[in-house]
């Protein structure tokens, strides 16, 4: 099994914010994958779900979600619902690959999983129960590459909404979560959760003991008995760390600071198209709050230190752009094109720079509005449409 090395996801809890928490994830996907950000409204369809491999039963409405997700997938890597939960999730690797716990297996992703959550839950602790319960019953596993079929894995996730946090890790059918109740939280591809575990699946210790991946002595420490890790985490998630620490220091943490931990190449948490592995594919940054409107910042193209963040805030008219989402084919959409293009132009530098200045005159625009708008959010239905739009249309 391909060992991971990809993707990054943080979470930053008040009193280091002023708004809620802030929530921010890094896609590091293969450099051949088209990232699509997709709104799917509210639905009350019934029936089994196909998602990317297998069938699932229905669980009745969905919620309206947004996601950002491999063009070839039915789940997402990264995506947030009606009701301010947000989830991004990532790939681990453990021990324990034998049975039904075998990655290999097609049942369903992590991304599938992460869909699933944000359509059926209105709180974080929901989604996780809904998340880990899907998990228990169906499993996880199959190829998470359209090119490479070895590419599996098992997955962690981070799971927010404006007032609760969670960090879920799992193995097979089995999982723990610790819930963060402040100050700030991050996971880069390996596992975090040692012995301090707020929830876990049933029967977990029995079955790392049957599996000979802990002799029952101590506290039972989840990241040694399925990672074997005792060794100190990667360089990502260290370099991650001490970005979350000196960015939240003034306690006035806000989506400008998320952008710039995403858009950090020296620690390799931005991974650029030119780089040797792979590419960020996608960003997202969600502040989630219960005093104003939450908003969803999305990338929809690769590179954020090369892209620009757009926002989207859920309203009962949303509407977003055609030009993040890919048709049947799976060529790529329109941004991502002429993206792609315009970096490989002369005056890319120039053509960032004021990219750059855009977003930074739409933070203080966005900003501005939310602080004065009542009930009636519909000035926002196009939101993210308008700026797609304005972002194309400066490409051509």
């Amino acid at each position: 099994m391909k060992q991971p090395t990809s993707c990054d996801t943080f979470v930053v809890l008040p009193p280091l914010t002023k708004h809620g928490i802030i929530f921010g994830k890094n896609s590091d996907r293969p450099k051949d994958e088209v990232q699509e950000v997709v709104y799917i409204p509210a639905s009350d369809a019934s029936g089994s779900i196909k998602c990317t491999y297998i069938e699932v039963e229905s669980a009745g409405p969905t919620k309206a979600i947004i996601l950002s997700k491999p063009n070839w997938m039915w789940g997402a890597e990264m995506g947030a619902n009606e009701c301010g939960v947000v989830i991004g999730n990532e790939a681990i690797w453990t021990k324990d690959n034998d049975g039904d716990h075998d990655p290999n297996v097609k049942s369903l992703l992590g991304m599938d999983l992460l869909r699933l959550g944000l359509e059926r839950s209105a709180t974080a602790t929901e989604a996780l129960e809904i998340v880990t319960g899907l998990l228990e019953k169906y499993g996880q596993g199959g190829p998470c590459s359209n090119n490479d079929t070895s590419l599996v894995y098992h997955n962690s996730f981070i799971i927010a909404d404006p007032t609760t946090a969670w960090v879920l890790e799992t193995s097979g059918k089995h999982w723990v979560a610790e819930q963060i109740k402040s100050g700030y939280r991050n996971i880069s591809n390996s596992i975090t959760i040692s012995t301090r575990i707020d929830r876990h699946s049933d029967g977990i210790q029995d079955y790392a003991k049957s599996k000979g991946l802990w002799n029952g002595e101590g506290e039972f420490n989840f990241r040694e008995s399925f990672g074997g890790e005792k060794k100190p985490y990667g360089n990502r998630f260290l370099a991650g760390e001490k970005l979350l620490e000196k960015l939240t220091s003034p306690k006035d943490f806000k989506e400008v600071d998320m952008f710039k931990i995403l858009r950090d190449t020296e620690s390799g948490i931005c991974m650029t198209n030119d780089g040797p592995g792979s590419v960020t594919q996608g960003s997202q940054v969600s502040v989630l709050s219960n005093t104003r409107p939450s908003v969803h910042w999305f990338t929809a193209t690769p590179d954020p230190s090369k892209s620009v963040f757009k926002p989207f805030v859920f309203t009962k008219g949303a509407l977003i752009s055609k030009h993040t989402k890919c048709g049947s084919s799976l060529e790529p959409h329109t941004l991502y094109s002429l993206h792609s293009s315009a970096l490989r132009k002369n005056n890319k530098e120039e053509v960032q720079e004021l990219l750059r200045n855009m977003e930074d005159e739409c933070v203080r625009e966005l900003g501005s509005v939310l602080d004065r708008i009542g009930d009636d959010l519909s000035e926002l239905d196009e939101l993210l449409k308008d700026c797609v739009e304005t972002e194309v249309k400066f490409y051509r």
